[in-house]
């Protein structure tokens, strides 16, 4: 059975559906103002790894990531200007045409890295009557104020009935007390209150009417009222980064049970940060990478060009859970280690059977489910596949042999956990457009046939020659007892 980490109650626990069969399962999506980054990666990597694997299941799944074009602030969450708006103002564009120009690029990226996109993708600013209509019931119930304008959410008060800080563990009367002191925050009954409804200063240029102000609706509220929409009062699966626990997904908690009087979200889940040479990734720090120049190697922290796939492979080298630390070292690790898995993938589906075994893959595909049974722990599930990998090699290089039922588990192990559930593209290439090197899989084939009829009428000038120019172009040529085999180089 599977289990997850529910970051709620800090334990390990069987995950049970509340709809039999069907899964609601809402991720916070990107801030799209900006090129997305290694650490946006992430989090669509492990939820989309938990989205093939809940369908792998049998679980008909719908899984809402949301996009935040609206209300996300400069300086803090209800102060400074609006980062999208900003943009529009210094490009002098239509904050739309900000909003869509890097949504396009963070589709194409997370097409390179395999995510599979979600089953609604739903925009804050296109629920704006909603998110009006979601604070009227939270000022009814009495857990929210008006002032001058913005609607703020009392949280001493909702507090003194309900507990906030449950999730992140922040203690409420610590907070009050620390809280720093913003520009604007006189609008506030306590430091700790946040942000409901804003009203628009003159120059804001993203407002909408509302009962209290021409403004905009605060960052938290947006998943609040779209999960709510999508998926119910309760749902079974609410997910992010560690970035997002506190403030975002304590306000989410503190809103939807003021609004419905019960907590929404059964499980919660959070995967940990990137950091980079031991450090926080910051642009003010230098070490802002983009994904952009992750594929094309075009930052100076970067010593090569490294692929979507290798990427993919590297953040699952290492469990959701835990921090992933970047360097070059650590993705060229990762680069070879995928090299090696690619191969031996390609070298299964050339394997001969014989009448008799000589290898064991029983309990090899028990052990990957139960890898990601236990919170989906893709490090161990990888592990599992090179051992099985290990079998491969050995009956491909004559040291084993396999009946044709070994081998169809072998493919079968494979293609379920390699391809379906960690989502690895097994083409010769895993660049952005896998397609691009196809072409040249039957070309290689038939320049190294002409190398070994060149070997076989002892022309041994030819045969070298072929080989070193086809190593020149970029690929690595084996000689084993069943013919020349050949790989992309890394």
């Amino acid at each position: 059975m599977l289990t997850i980490y529910n970051t709620l109650t800090r334990t390990k626990q069987p995950f049970k559906p509340l709809h039999e069969g069907r899964v609601g399962m809402y991720v916070c999506g990107p801030t799209v103002y900006g090129d997305g980054h290694l650490g946006h990666a992430r989090p669509a990597i492990t939820f989309d790894i938990l989205f093939r694997y809940l369908k792998h299941l049998g679980y008909k799944v719908r899984y809402v990531r949301n996009i935040t074009d609206v209300g996300h602030l400069e300086h803090d969450a209800d102060e400074g200007e609006d980062k999208i708006a900003k943009k529009a103002r210094l490009e002098q564009l239509e904050p739309m045409e900000v909003v869509q120009h890097y949504l396009t690029r963070y589709h194409k990226a997370m097409e390179a890295l395999g995510v599979l996109p979600p089953s609604i993708e739903p925009h804050a600013s296109g629920h704006i009557i909603e998110q009006i209509e979601y604070i009227k019931k939270i000022l009814d119930a009495g857990y929210a104020y008006v002032s001058e304008g913005s609607v703020y959410f009392d949280v001493p008060k909702f507090n003194a009935e309900h507990p906030y800080g449950k999730l992140s563990g922040r203690n409420v009367d610590e907070l009050l007390s620390t809280t720093r002191a913003l520009d604007g925050q006189s609008e506030k009954r306590n430091p700790a209150d946040f942000a409901l409804w804003k009203k628009a200063a003159p120059e804001h240029i993203m407002h909408w009417p509302s009962p209290w102000s021409e403004g905009f609706p605060g960052w938290h509220l947006e998943c609040s009222t779209m999960s709510e929409k999508y998926l119910g009062e309760t749902f079974d699966i609410h997910g992010g980064g560690m970035d997002l626990m506190f403030p975002h997904h304590e306000c989410e908690i503190a809103q939807s049970v003021a609004h419905n009087g019960h907590d929404s979200v059964r499980y919660w889940m959070h995967n940990n940060m990137i950091t980079i040479n031991g450090k926080k990734m910051g642009k003010s720090l230098g070490n802002f990478i983009t994904l952009d120049e992750f594929f094309n190697g075009t930052h100076p922290l970067l010593e090569q060009p490294y692929s979507p796939m290798t990427i993919r492979f590297f953040i699952l080298q290492a469990h959701y859970r835990g921090t992933v630390d970047f360097s070059n070292e650590a993705l060229q690790a990762s680069e070879k280690a995928l090299a090696r898995m690619l191969e031996g993938y390609r070298r299964l589906r050339e394997l001969k059977p014989s009448d008799k075994s000589t290898i064991d893959v029983a309990g090899i595909r028990e052990k990957c489910y139960e890898a990601m049974d236990d919170d989906l722990n893709t490090p161990v599930l990888i592990a599992h596949l090179f051992d099985a990998l290990r079998l491969v090699n050995s009956v491909k290089d004559g040291k084993a042999t396999a009946t044709q039922e070994d081998i169809d588990t072998l493919r079968d192990i494979f293609d379920t956990f390699l391809v379906d559930i960690l989502g690895i593209r097994t083409e010769i290439t895993d660049a952005a457009d896998p397609e691009a090197l196809a072409p040249f899989e039957g070309a290689v084939d038939l320049v190294l046939e002409m190398r070994s009829k060149a070997k076989a009428d002892k022309d041994w000038a030819t045969s070298d020659l072929i080989r070193d120019r086809l190593a020149a172009l970029g690929f690595t040529i084996k000689d084993t007892k069943e013919g020349a085999e050949w790989s992309l180089a890394k």
